[in-house]
């Protein structure tokens, strides 16, 4: 029971060393330190020019589709920066101010919650775009994208600002002027916080999977009724599954304390590299699925793109 009201944390899976600091050697810390800030800067970098194409060409700043995507890449690069932060934050301080926590703690819960959230809204994007082709451009338009992605931040509030509130109401003052080893569970302690938590992930995801459920079957009997000559239907399908792998990489993050557990008992002697491996595998990995549901198979998207990262790199040799 201890381990379901803990699950869903999004910041546990972070802290890999939350009681494995000591375990670890200087070189192995080291090393798994900058695996870890490496692939955060790569992937933050690739995202970054993701945007600056984004920015520089108006055919994708007039496009929903584009929109999400772009809201979808800004959403991970902050996921990932709070991820690498408290990673190295576990190992070089363990533990921090609680009050700096906290505000590292929301934008973790924000970007998590507003993940799968974008995901279905792109997904239900893809499906008007191929079932209701002649209204697309009256359905989704620019307006509509950007009020459906404030309505997106607010849900995620919506989970995670009565948990301030109840903390500040619950807890002594001093709380946010210590020193707390920083994740949610220590921060946000209360049993309705947890209970609450329970709630609103198994609402989100199961809203989010019933949606991917729902397009990806009509896109695929719509394709199905074009003699499979509809490539636009076929891409979408594709889309929509590569979406779904993402979101199924993004759920492991509600299973960590179980899956943590579950390494203690059965493999203890490997637990620290098992652990380290989830956290690649949990948070680092879904932040690169982004760039190529878009960025690398998109044809229009790739072209600009390829043009800013090659010159980048010539650049580079120049210099």
């Amino acid at each position: 029971m201890n381990s379901m009201n803990s699950m869903n944390s999004s910041s546990s899976n972070y802290n890999v060393s939350s009681s494995l600091g000591g375990r670890d050697t200087a070189t192995t810390a080291a090393a798994k330190n900058v695996i870890v800030l490496a692939l955060g800067l790569i992937i933050n970098y690739i995202n970054g020019t993701l945007i600056h194409t984004f920015r520089k060409h108006q055919i994708f700043c007039m496009n929903p589709r584009y929109i999400l995507f772009i809201h979808l890449v800004v959403n991970d690069m902050i996921q990932l920066t709070t991820a690498v932060s408290l990673f190295v934050i576990s190992y070089v301080f363990y533990k921090i101010n609680a009050s700096v926590c906290c505000l590292i703690i929301v934008f973790a819960v924000f970007t998590t919650l507003n993940t799968p959230v974008n995901l279905a809204v792109m997904a239900v994007e893809c499906y008007i775009a191929v079932c209701f082709p002649l209204r697309h451009a009256e359905l989704c338009t620019v307006r509509r994208t950007y009020i459906l992605i404030v309505c997106i931040w607010v849900l995620s509030a919506v989970s995670i600002i009565p948990d301030i509130f109840l903390t500040l109401a619950t807890e002594p003052l001093r709380l946010f002027f210590s020193s707390i080893f920083c994740e949610r569970d220590n921060l946000f302690r209360h049993p309705v916080s947890l209970q609450k938590r329970n709630v609103s992930h198994t609402i989100f995801l199961t809203g989010v999977w019933l949606t991917l459920f729902f397009t990806y079957f009509k896109i695929f009997f719509a394709a199905q009724a074009a003699n499979s000559a509809d490539k636009s239907a076929n891409k979408a399908r594709n889309t929509i599954l590569l979406h779904s792998f993402q979101l199924l990489l993004c759920m492991l993050t509600y299973v960590g304390p179980m899956i943590k557990t579950y390494f203690i008992l059965v493999f203890p002697q490997y637990y620290v590299q098992l652990f380290f491996v989830w956290f690649i595998i949990v948070q680092i990995l879904p932040r690169f699925i982004s760039p190529i549901v878009y960025g690398l198979r998109d044809k229009t998207f790739k072209r600009h793109l390829k043009k800013y990262l090659l010159c980048t790199i010539r650049t580079d040799i120049k210099l």
